[in-house]
């Protein structure tokens, strides 16, 4: 039998016997280097970099290199099914695209690419609320496919609600609240650049398309630079001001004109993150939306076992791809530990650090019900635009298929701790 590895590699091998190669590189190391090269500086240190040192990007990574796969023989895994169903869900493979803002700082129309190859590749897309583009388009560029959408907890409830909405009316199937960035962490990669994308007009799209938000746009009162009212005026500053004009909804030369581009920028640096974000927030949440609820950003157990208490469908164990805390234990660490502390049943994704298949299989017999994948698909849609994604999203797939299959293993429930053993012990 044929599955998603072996379909893979004919497909590349096939076309290889053409000449043709594939869109993106099959290994981490070549598919991040390509990537950098076709990055812009902003768009590189936004996607790519980390909080601080750098040190909770490596511990993700570190995490992984400290579990070892000890394969079994003479299983009979012709055919191996690495469907699930997670929150009524349906994945064909244990795989969630994870939102990542600002990706037009990678490319143009991001949001799009990247649902339609989410589409076409078969597994969900979690919609950013940092987006280019509005939810809406976002949702009906993937038809009936399945979407999550992410939500960052604005200072104004009102505007928490209407992004709520919108996300049941786009089909959502969850609605995933981010935790961990009610305060941008310290990423000494944008800041040396003096780049936040959010400032020039990018990744604002879900909140300049919102009814709730023109509102506060409209009641917005400009913060001028001085008393006197005036601005400098350099190079950068005509630069930002026309990106912030071309990406602010309606015509160019309209807006060029209007204050209201201006005004919604910052607008929407005033307000759209909560540091006052509470548990007494997370409990309002049944009463606003019929979704299933995920709250992103957990790592340690007390918290987790709080959501579940506290009635939450899901979390995702993440530490925001190391780009908040720096020095900050990893995701693969952190869940570990969760899973021990809530036990077999509690629906729990892992996010961070993930970039193959083996990664997969790792997180997954280390008690993740499914993955959420970052960077890597970034990095795709930096090669190759949409088919840079869906070739990343394959390559994973098709490694998870036969690193199954090369393991003994037939379906998902086979994959537990059985199947690992801490690589120290090796030598002992």
């Amino acid at each position: 039998m044929e599955g998603a590895g072996r379909r893979r590699q004919n497909a590349i091998y096939r076309a290889g016997v053409l000449g043709r190669r594939p869109a993106v590189p099959t290994d981490f190391a070549e598919l991040e280097r390509r990537a950098r090269k076709a990055s812009s500086a902003a768009g590189w240190a936004y996607v790519a970099g980390g909080a601080g040192e750098g040190r909770t990007m490596r511990a993700n990574r570190a995490a992984f290199d400290r579990w070892a796969i000890v394969p079994r023989m003479l299983r009979d895994v012709a055919e191996r099914d690495l469907t699930s169903t997670l929150l009524g869900t349906d994945l064909s493979a244990p795989l969630l695209l994870a939102p990542v803002g600002a990706g037009q700082l990678i490319a143009a129309d991001a949001d799009l690419h990247t649902a339609r190859a989410a589409a076409a590749a078969g597994v969900p897309y979690i919609f950013t609320n940092q987006g280019g583009t509005a939810m809406e388009e976002t949702a009906a560029a993937m038809g009936a496919a399945p979407r999550w959408v992410q939500l960052y907890w604005s200072t104004d409830e009102a505007l928490v609600d209407s992004l709520i909405q919108r996300a049941e009316a786009a089909g959502a199937g969850a609605l995933v609240v981010t935790l961990d960035t009610t305060v941008l962490g310290w990423r000494p990669q944008d800041l040396n650049l003096g780049s936040l994308p959010f400032a020039k007009g990018l990744g604002i799209a879900q909140y300049t398309s919102d009814p709730r938000f023109q509102e506060l746009v409209n009641t917005h009162k400009s913060d001028k630079s001085d008393k006197s009212g005036k601005q400098e005026i350099t190079l950068q500053a005509i630069r930002s001001l026309i990106s912030i004009t071309r990406n602010h909804p309606g015509r160019f030369w309209a807006n060029l004109r209007s204050p209201k581009p201006r005004a919604s920028v910052e607008t929407f640096l005033g307000i759209y993150s909560n540091p006052r974000l509470s548990w007494d927030h997370i409990a309002t949440l049944r009463e606003r939306t019929r979704l299933p609820i995920v709250l992103k950003g957990i790592l340690h157990p007390d918290d987790a076992r709080r959501a579940f208490d506290e009635g939450i469908d899901a979390i995702v164990v993440s530490n925001h791809g190391g780009r908040q805390v720096d020095n900050a234990i990893a995701s693969l660490d952190a869940l570990v530990r969760i899973r021990e502390a809530v036990g077999p049943v509690p629906k729990i994704v892992m996010d961070s650090g993930i970039r193959t298949g083996a990664d997969v299989f790792v997180a997954l017999a280390l008690g993740a019900d499914a993955v959420l994948l970052g960077r890597p698909y970034m990095y795709g849609l930096a090669i190759a635009g949409q088919r840079g994604i869906e070739e990343v999203i394959a390559n994973v797939i098709a490694e998870l298929d036969l690193t199954m299959a090369l393991t003994g293993i037939k379906n998902l429930a086979e994959i537990t701790r059985d199947v690992l053993v801490p690589r120290g012990t090796l030598s002992s």
